[in-house]
């Protein structure tokens, strides 16, 4: 049964007991349907916490039992009433409260696309995403959600990737500009070449993590089961003392009954869940709220460095010719012309700096590809080469990072170098997690170790490792002492997925990393951004913050109250009345995990 359902039942039966005892003078068999409702619900939780205690955890529903059961026996059976509306009630509102904070969340899930229109001879066909293949010729229609990851062959609009990146101003886009699934077509409708199938693209993949973030609720209370022990033994104390003293078991019923815990049941996950929420608003998806706590207690922060630290894009560093004939204009035309056609990375990053320069490309003709070694074509009736050194007939050429090399009728004319260019945030990244006392802050790369020591000292880490294979990284994460945990790995290749898993906690750069690591970590970047880590561990902070003041702020009300109600003066009803307001307090407090903070 759903929790409205009871919180409904419950209600139509206090609303009997109150006729039956006030309409009809039957105190008789109001205490008997009060008895047996509170019976049941006492012996439902009771069931609850055995399979709790099984488990490994404390449960925190034995108070409660305890105060059902004692109001009972005093005969006390309309504060007896009011907790069983009470506990039912605080179930219902932390279904309210916890759909209220995981809204942003739900944002994701609302325009999840089902269907493409596919470009099947002349006309167009409604086809399921599923059965869209990759390189098929899709049409996406003005204010149509974008259904799969691709590319723009036709036309160009702007784009809505709020729900996706976090960014509020639309993003406009070209031909040959890359489209993700989930963002919204503008005012122009456009043809994509799909790059993805359905179940690898950026909107799907979201999803996913948005069902298993919503599937592991049970970890939420840990928070809460810390504080449970003591706060039961306290309660046990005042009340048995309260009944020692007075000789009157009355008192020991009218003490647990403001001592109902609601505040540790229902702050902590509520919490959480805002936390989860407010990260989903800033680019961050957070699988858990285990995760959350470990995030506020990190002490070590692992980085990969290409892809992470870096753009992971090479880009053109230098242009050197050999010859007094060619200058770096020249070779750059040449090589951009030759690779005009090609997917290869280097030659997207020539094209495009050609294209910078406003240069023109030349036409070519015998085009052909070497697997492995480069290409050849020719211009204006010369041979051109371009590709690895060996196959431009550059063997003694001395290159000091990743170069291509171009030859003109078999004589070698010059080289062009590349870089991977460090992120533009990275260095405020690194400085953010030193103001955080983040103790510990390394990296991991498989590059080489000139390459490494450069980026590391230009950001200023002083533990680097490099040359490093995927089991290497993990090997050194293993290693790591106790003193230096909770520790986070961030990564965004598929190379990194092994150390995500291992890690207390995986954060991948999602937004143009791979499946395997966004599904291996714990948490997502949904945002090219890099500064969403020290934000992660932020919003983390504070929602612990948020969580442990609502705890404590039920604990030490129900403490006052709990005395006051040992000297007889609150009667059992009101105590009853007393604890809701307790509970509504406590809630409301942990909702302010949902606000930003500068």
């Amino acid at each position: 049964m759903k929790n409205w359902q009871k919180l409904t039942l419950t209600f139509m039966i206090a609303i009997i007991a109150i006729i039956l005892d006030f309409g009809f003078k039957q105190p008789t068999l109001t205490r008997l349907l009060v008895t047996v409702t509170g019976a049941i619900l006492a012996i439902s939780m009771f069931i609850e916490m055995i399979k709790t205690l099984r488990s490994g955890r404390y449960g925190v529903d034995l108070l409660a039992i305890i105060a059902i059961a004692s109001t009972l026996i005093v005969g006390q059976y309309w504060a007896s009433l009011i907790i069983v509306v009470m506990l039912v009630g605080g179930e219902s509102l932390e279904d309210y409260a916890a759909h209220r904070a995981s809204r942003e969340l739900h944002k994701l899930l609302e325009n999840s696309p089902t269907f493409a229109h596919k470009k099947v001879g002349d006309s167009y066909e409604d086809t399921p995403i599923d059965d869209i293949d990759i390189d098929d010729v899709l049409l996406v229609k003005a204010s149509e959600v974008v259904p799969i990851d691709g590319v723009v062959l036709e036309g160009d609009s702007w784009f809505d990737e709020s729900s996706l990146t976090g960014e509020s101003e639309p993003v406009t886009k070209a031909i040959g500009d890359e489209v993700l699934s989930g963002s919204i077509n503008g005012e122009t409708a456009v043809l994509i070449r799909a790059s993805k199938k359905a179940s690898d693209s950026q909107y799907q993949k979201i999803v996913q993590l948005v069902k298993e973030s919503e599937a592991t609720p049970a970890q939420f209370v840990r928070l809460a089961d810390r504080y449970a022990v003591p706060f039961t033994i306290v309660t046990l104390l005042i009340a048995g003392a309260a009944w020692l003293i007075s000789g009157d078991m009355t008192r020991f019923a009218e003490v647990l009954v403001v001592a109902s815990p609601c505040p540790l049941i229902l702050a902590a996950p509520i919490a959480f869940v805002g936390g989860m929420s407010r990260s989903s608003r800033n680019g961050l998806l957070v699988k858990n709220g285990t995760t959350i706590e470990k995030l506020s207690l990190a002490k070590t922060v692992a980085f990969d460095k290409t892809g992470t630290l870096t753009t992971g894009i090479l880009q053109v560093k230098s242009i050197a010719p050999e010859t007094a004939t060619h200058s770096e204009d020249d070779l750059l035309q040449i090589a951009a012309s030759l690779e005009i056609g090609s997917n290869h990375i280097l030659a997207k990053s020539l094209v495009k700096r050609a294209a910078e320069k406003d240069l023109a490309l030349l036409e070519v003709t015998d085009l052909r590809e070497s697997t492995g070694l480069g290409l050849s074509g020719v211009i204006q009736t010369k041979t051109y080469r371009i590709g690895r050194a060996n196959f431009a007939n550059a063997e003694d050429a001395k290159v000091n990072g990743t170069a291509v090399f171009i030859s003109e009728d078999e004589v070698f004319i010059g080289k062009i170098l590349f870089e991977d260019k460090i992120r533009p945030e990275s260095q405020h990244v690194i400085e953010r997690l030193k103001a955080q006392d983040v103790q510990h802050i390394l990296m991991l790369t498989g590059d080489n170790q000139k390459t490494a020591e450069l980026v590391a000292g230009e950001l200023g880490i002083t533990e680097m490792h490099a040359g490093l294979m995927p089991s290497e990284k993990i090997g050194i994460l293993k290693e790591l002492p106790e003193t230096h945990r909770p520790m986070v790995m961030v990564g965004d290749g598929v190379n990194d997925a092994p150390a995500l898993a291992l890690s207390d906690v995986g954060i991948a750069l999602g937004a143009s990393g791979s499946t395997v690591a966004s599904e291996s970590a714990d948490v997502v970047v949904l945002r090219n951004d890099l500064n969403l880590v020290p934000e992660s561990i932020k919003i983390s902070r504070e929602t612990m913050k948020v969580a442990k003041e609502a705890v404590l702020i039920g604990i030490f009300i129900c403490i006052a109250l709990m005395l006051i109600a040992s000297t007889g003066v609150l009667p059992a009803i009101i105590g009853a009345l007393l604890q809701e307001v307790i509970d509504t307090v406590s809630i409301l407090y942990a909702l302010k995990a949902l606000k930003d903070r500068k």
